[in-house]
């Protein structure tokens, strides 16, 4: 079972993430986790009502039921400097967490654009629940962008840095 900081860690992260519902499920535990006000599909079904045979039944009003509309809006969001991926390698999120790109928050990053790295260099750390994962390049290149802000919470698969391999 997971204690009650790691699953305040889980709400926190989910809250920050554009995850709509998570559920988590280990050793016969479940929790699941659904923020509030996402739009749902609602499929309204009419009441079964059993009536004996032998009942008179008067004719009723039928009740008709209410679904407002939802209405999803995409977000704006600023235009980025396009970058031709083409031939190029993207470093990916292994994992839901926070991304980091120094070791400290008074230290240098550990690569930024322009800085030739070796399949074994670390470029970034992912932090899941108090555990720093460091993130390797996995190619031999030369870092050509940095898709994301130190502190930003990122998602498994999230594109992290464009490498041109060598």
């Amino acid at each position: 079972m997971l204690k009650i900081q790691e699953i305040r860690e889980l709400i926190r992260l989910v809250n920050e993430s554009n995850i709509v519902e998570f559920v988590y499920e280990h050793d016969g535990s479940k929790i699941k986790m659904k923020k509030a006000g996402a739009a749902e599909q609602v499929v309204v079904a009419p009441p079964k009502v059993d009536v004996p045979p032998a009942a008179v039944v008067q004719q009723q009003t039928p009740v008709t039921p209410v679904v407002e509309k939802v209405e999803v809006k995409e977000e704006a969001r600023p235009e980025k400097q396009v970058v031709a991926t083409e031939n190029l390698h993207t470093i990916t999120s292994p994992m839901v967490g926070t991304f980091y790109a120094a070791p400290s928050p008074d230290a240098a990053p550990y690569v930024k654009v322009g800085d030739k790295v070796k399949k074994d260099t670390i470029v970034c750390i992912v932090e899941a629940m108090k555990l720093f994962n460091e993130i390797e390049a996995e190619v031999d290149g030369e870092i050509v962008e940095v898709l994301v802000k130190n502190g930003q919470l990122v998602e498994y698969g999230q594109p992290l840095f464009l490498v041109k391999p060598e």
